[in-house]
């Protein structure tokens, strides 16, 4: 599909996708694909049917079609000023029909997850004896090698190899939500991101990405050089808290008190909420029993730095050919001209990918609407990257 300089190419069927068909690509009406650093990331593929031939009287043909059936493998790759980038790979898991008496104004939407969606099929049991989070993020990602997962697991702060006979890990839920269970225990994220070439993915468990080179900057009000057409900021003053609590030490039996009052994460915001707000609120950090004073402490932190994440948040919608990029959630972005107290850099906490290709709504549009985040108001530096 071409829309603008936009080429959207189409991979599907069982496993190993395949290129789809012409008759599948004439009728695809409009692509949404989201990502975000709180779950999977998701799309839905919305095509036109109908029945005007002979060989539809039955029913719509698309409806048979053995490349739009549930669980087949689905791979999006966009390529904008010839840089091609895989936007989805990913698994189909929902078909809804949704039928008209307007003639060619009958929809199938085909709706689907990241292929992380075949480690939450099973829930199970299993007991990991004296290994650490790492290993066993390493060891479940491992067994999904059919769907090119590349492992990035990053250490926690702490670590804390737990000795059988003190405590035995045990998994209790699908691998998907057990890996994303230990991730939230140090404020880290799990999830599974496409590329960077076709039927490959890599699989990070890690602490939230906020270091690197900022993506192009996110320009409003400035004319020609516009490329946000909608923006709006919100301070929530009742999302961040300090955290707080007591655990008991394994062998001297005594109550030590944990403490997290400021946050860890990178400064985007030129005046941190936790330090400027008059006043904030505190949270006692509960289920530590067990725990090691040092992997308590984490978890304290944790609790504090996922909290300051919900401080500042901005939304707003850009068109992806004026802005000339593909916006990438879990990564920096800077923001200009919307004043000193907003500009700066953000975390690009999520983007939703807007393709539509057709005659029944506006034609060749790539729109992007995303939601950032950080921890403080104010820019940093008075020049942000253009």
């Amino acid at each position: 599909m071409n829309t603008l300089g936009i080429h959207l190419t189409l991979l599907i069927g069982p496993t190993v996708p395949v290129f789809a068909p012409p008759s599948l690509i004439e009728a695809l009406e409009e692509v949404e694909v989201t990502h975000t650093d709180e779950g999977p990331s998701g799309f839905q593929l919305m095509f036109r049917i109908g029945r005007g031939s002979l060989r539809s009287l039955l029913d719509y043909p698309l409806l048979s079609s053995p490349f739009l059936r549930v669980f087949n493998r689905v791979i999006l790759i966009v390529t904008l000023n010839a840089i091609p980038r895989v936007l989805m790979d990913g698994i189909i898991t929902d078909q809804q029909t949704a039928p008209s008496n307007e003639p060619g104004a009958s929809v199938l939407y085909v709706t689907g997850e990241d292929v992380s969606v075949m480690m939450d099929l099973e829930e199970q049991v299993v007991e990991h004896p004296a290994q650490n989070e790492v290993v066993i993020a390493n060891k479940i990602i491992a067994s999904y090698p059919q769907y090119g997962l590349v492992p990035t697991v990053i250490p926690p702060p702490v670590a804390d190899v737990p000795l059988p006979i003190e405590r035995i890990p045990v998994q209790h839920g699908t691998d998907r939500d057990y890996l994303r269970h230990m991730a939230q225990r140090y404020g880290y994220d799990f999830y599974v991101t496409p590329g960077p070439l076709p039927g490959t993915n890599t699989a990070y468990w890690g602490p939230p990405r906020r270091l690197g080179v900022p993506q192009p900057a996110l320009t409003y009000n400035a004319q020609s050089h516009t490329t946000v057409e909608r923006l709006q900021f919100r301070h929530n003053a009742l999302a961040a808290h300090t955290t707080t609590g007591a655990v008991q030490g394994r062998r001297s039996g005594l109550s030590l008190p944990l403490a997290a009052p400021v946050t860890t994460r990178l400064p985007l915001g030129r005046e941190p909420v936790l330090l400027t707000q008059s006043h904030r609120r505190q949270r006692w950090l509960s289920d530590v029993h067990g725990l090691s004073v040092a992997d308590a402490l984490a978890r304290a932190q944790a609790s504090t730095d996922d909290s300051v994440d919900e401080a500042i948040t901005a939304e707003g919608e850009l068109d992806a050919v004026r802005y000339g990029h593909i916006l990438q959630a879990r990564q920096p972005v800077s923001v200009r001209n919307v004043g000193d107290r907003n500009d700066g850099f953000y975390y690009v906490k999520q983007v939703t990918h807007k393709i539509v290709n057709g005659t029944y709504m506006n034609e060749g549009e790539y729109r992007q609407h995303f939601t950032l985040t950080r921890s403080g108001t104010g820019a940093l530096s008075p020049v942000v990257r253009p």
